[in-house]
C-alpha cells in the first residue's frame, strides 16, 4: 500500500465482507482564514483532492483490482466561531449569524461556487470580525458523487466497457444516504445535538450534489449553465420564443452576453461559434440559458405540467441559490370581467396543489414580495404603454387558486364555492407550488399569468382558439418576465432577498 494512504482499523460491518481497514487520503489540518478567496481556494483544493482519490480507487475496482479495504474522503467545511450577541446592520437579510457559537456546514462543488462562497464568507469575515475555519468535515463524500455526471458512463470511459464489478459498491465506498439529504434545515425541522454545530447554510453538501445530478437528467444541461435569474414556463411557444430572441441578440452583437445554452449543453458562443449535440430525446424539463458573466442571465426552464413537476424542479433549482424566479404561464380566468389575454399578477395564492402540505402547512402565509411584485407591473407598464388606472383594464392583481386536479371546472360546486369564497381571480396548476417553495428556500418569487380560457363562463380552451391565443401573447409575456428580471437585477442583491423569508434563527449563507 503507498505511504500517501492512511489506514484506520473499522469494526467489521455486517454488510462489508472481507473489508476491515478504511483507507483514506491523509489528513489535512485545519486553517483560519481572513481573505475569503483563499478560503475559498483551500476549499476547491481540499475537494478535488479528495474527489481525486475516490475516483482513482473506483477505476482501480471497476478494472479487476482486489480491494481489501473501504475507501472514504470527506467533504470540506467552512466554520464560523463567535463570542457575542453584538447587534449588526438590522437591514441585513443575511451574511451573519444570529448568535454567539459554532456554525459549520460542508460544502461540494466549490469550483462552480466559486463566486458565491466568495461572497457568502467574505460578508461572514466583514460583519464579524473575526476569520473563518477550513478544514475536512465528517460527511463522507458518496462515490456517485465524486463524479460530475453519471458514475457508470464516466468510469467506462477511464477503464473500458470489459471490465465487470462483481461486488456491491457498498462493501468499498460510501454511496448516497437519502436518509441524510433532507431538507429539515429549510424547513426549520432541523434537531440540533448536543455538542454538534449551528447549521451555516440551507443546504448540506450531499443534498446539493444530489439536487445538481438532478438538474441534468431532467433538464438536459450542466448546473455551470444555470443563472441567476430564473423563468418557469409550463408551455413550449414560450421556449421557443425564448431560444429565437436569445438567438437575435446573440447575432447582433449586444454586449455583455457570453452565450446561449441549450438540452445537450448545446452552447453557441456570441461569435457564432457552436459545440455541443442535442440529445435524441428531449429531456423531461428542458432548460434554456442566456449566459452572462458572474451567473448574471437568464434561465428558462419548460417545467410543463402540474404541481408535482413545479416542486420537484424548484427543489432542485434552490439549491443553486438563485436571486429570484418567476412563473410566466396561462390560467384560468375565474371573473366575467376578464378577457382573454389579460394579465394577472398574484399577491396570494390559494393552496390547493398539496404538494407542500408536509413541509409548509397550509397555515403558513405566502406574502407577496414588493421588490417582485414592483418589477412586474412596471414591466407590464413599459411593454403595453399602459398605466394608472389604465392598466387594470389589461391586468388584475389578486389571489391565484393552484390545484392539482386538471379537471377541476368538472369537479361539482363545492369547488366552486371554495374559489368564490378565496377572492382568487385566477386558477392554474404550478403557481403556488413554485411561490411556496420559493418562499421555503429564501428565493424571491414572482407569477405573472396570462388568461388563456375562463370555463366558468363559457369560454373554453379549444385547439384552433388556443393556438390564435398563443401567437397573440406568447411574444408580449415574456418581453414582460425579461424586462421585469432586468429591472431586478438593478437591484442590490441585499435588497432583492427580503428580510420577509428569513426565520427567527436563521442561516448566515443566502
Amino acid at each position: 500500500m503507498t505511504a500517501w494512504l492512511r489506514l484506520a482499523i473499522v469494526r467489521l460491518k455486517p454488510h462489508e465482507p472481507g473489508v476491515r481497514t478504511m483507507q483514506s487520503p491523509p489528513s489535512i489540518a485545519t486553517e483560519s482564514f481572513s481573505d475569503a478567496s483563499a478560503a475559498v481556494a483551500r476549499l476547491e483544493e481540499i475537494y478535488e483532492r479528495n474527489t481525486k482519490f475516490l475516483r482513482d480507487r473506483f477505476e482501480a475496482y471497476v478494472g479487476g483490482e482486489a480491494i481489501t479495504t473501504r475507501a472514504r474522503a470527506y467533504y470540506p467545511f467552512v466554520r464560523l466561531t463567535t463570542a457575542t450577541y453584538a447587534r449588526l446592520d438590522s437591514r441585513l437579510s443575511y451574511g451573519f449569524v444570529a448568535g454567539p457559537g459554532v456554525h459549520e456546514t460542508s460544502v461540494t462543488r466549490p469550483d462552480l461556487f466559486r463566486s458565491y462562497l466568495t461572497e457568502q464568507i467574505g460578508l461572514l469575515i466583514q460583519n464579524h470580525g473575526v476569520p473563518v475555519e477550513i478544514g475536512e468535515s465528517a460527511e463522507p463524500i458518496p462515490i456517485h458523487f465524486a463524479y460530475r455526471r453519471d458514475i457508470n458512463i464516466e468510469a467506462a470511459i477511464t477503464t473500458g466497457e470489459n471490465s465487470l464489478v462483481t461486488r456491491s459498491l457498498r462493501d468499498a465506498f460510501d454511496v448516497p444516504d437519502l436518509a441524510t439529504m433532507d431538507d429539515s434545515i429549510a424547513d426549520g425541522t432541523f434537531e440540533l445535538q448536543p455538542g454538534a454545530p449551528e447549521p451555516l447554510s440551507l443546504f448540506r453538501a450531499a443534498r446539493v450534489d444530489y439536487s445538481l445530478r438532478r438538474l441534468y437528467h431532467y433538464t438536459g444541461t450542466d448546473p455551470e449553465h444555470f443563472q441567476n435569474f430564473v423563468i418557469f414556463t409550463n408551455y413550449q411557444f414560450y421556449v421557443d420564443a425564448f431560444a429565437q430572441l436569445c438567438q437575435q441578440r446573440l447575432q447582433s452583437g449586444e454586449a455583455g452576453l457570453d452565450a446561449f445554452v441549450a438540452p445537450g449543453n448545446v452552447i453557441t458562443r456570441s461569435g457564432g461559434a457552436t459545440s455541443g449535440d442535442a440529445p435524441t430525446r428531449t429531456p423531461q424539463m428542458p432548460a434554456f440559458h442566456l449566459v452572462e458573466p458572474g451567473y448574471r442571465g437568464i434561465s428558462l426552464i419548460n417545467i410543463g405540467t402540474g404541481p408535482s413537476n413545479a416542486r420537484n424542479v424548484t427543489d432542485h433549482v434552490a439549491v443553486l441559490r438563485p436571486h429570484a424566479w418567476l412563473m410566466l404561464g396561462h390560467c384560468a380566468g375565474l371573473r366575467n370581467t376578464q378577457r382573454l389575454g389579460d394579465y394577472v399578477l398574484a399577491h396570494g395564492y390559494v393552496r390547493e396543489d398539496h404538494v407542500l402540505d408536509r413541509e409548509l402547512p397550509l397555515w403558513v402565509p405566502i406574502p407577496a414580495l414588493a421588490e417582485m411584485q414592483v418589477a412586474l407591473e412596471e414591466a407590464v407598464e413599459d411593454v403595453t404603454g399602459l398605466e394608472g388606472f389604465e392598466l387594470k383594464r389589461l391586468m388584475r392583481t389578486g389571489t391565484v387558486a393552484s390545484v392539482d386536479n386538471r379537471n377541476w371546472e368538472i369537479s361539482g360546486p363545492e369547488m366552486i364555492r371554495r374559489l368564490s369564497q378565496s377572492r382568487a381571480v385566477a386558477l392554474d396548476m404550478e403557481s403556488a407550488a413554485i411561490a411556496a417553495n420559493g418562499y421555503r428556500f429564501r428565493v424571491p418569487y414572482g407569477t405573472l399569468l396570462c388568461v388563456s380560457d375562463k370555463p366558468l363562463h363559457g369560454e373554453i380552451k379549444l385547439a384552433g382558439m388556443a393556438s390564435e391565443f398563443y401567437r397573440r401573447r406568447v411574444g408580449q409575456h415574456l418581453e414582460i418576465g425579461l424586462k421585469a428580471l432586468e429591472r431586478l437585477k438593478q437591484q442590490e442583491s441585499e435588497r432583492l432577498h427580503s428580510r420577509k423569508l428569513r426565520s427567527f434563527a436563521e442561516v448566515a449563507f443566502q
